[in-house]
């Protein structure tokens, strides 16, 4: 509830000093960008389990980005077919999946997917396909 308060009190300081300041400088600056952040803000502050940052993620697809794997991203949609991919593997890590056996299981089951409901069966979340032997 204390955080509640808090949210309500900086809205309000927020609705007061904005139109006080100029957007040429760095007050002004921070506070547009917080005007313009604030239902983020609030979904955050609201959620208790969101992270204030995407760190863990920048730091799980680093080694894709740096490593010579983009090398071999030769043609104009390499590289956002390799980022979708990326950001595919490390969902399912992120919800405890061997990457492997989710990515198979999923791709197997695609072709008969033909309803929202098969889709979303087979994400991550919602699946525990076996290990590969």
């Amino acid at each position: 509830m204390q955080e509640y308060r808090f949210v309500l009190g900086l809205h309000d300081w927020l609705e007061k000093t904005q139109p006080q300041v100029t957007t040429q400088n760095a007050l002004g600056k921070a506070v547009g960008y917080l005007a313009s952040n604030w239902s983020k803000l609030v979904r955050y502050t609201e959620a208790g389990n969101l992270p204030i940052d995407n760190n863990t993620a920048e730091r799980a697809i680093r080694p894709f980005v740096i490593g010579a794997e983009l090398v071999f991203s030769d043609t104009p949609n390499g590289p956002s077919a390799s980022a979708q991919l990326y950001s595919v593997v490390e969902t399912a890590k992120a919800n405890g999946q061997e990457s492997y056996a989710w990515l198979r299981h999923a791709l197997e089951r695609l072709p008969q997917a033909t309803s929202v409901e098969d889709y979303e069966a087979l994400l991550p979340c919602n699946c525990s396909p076996k290990s590969p032997s």
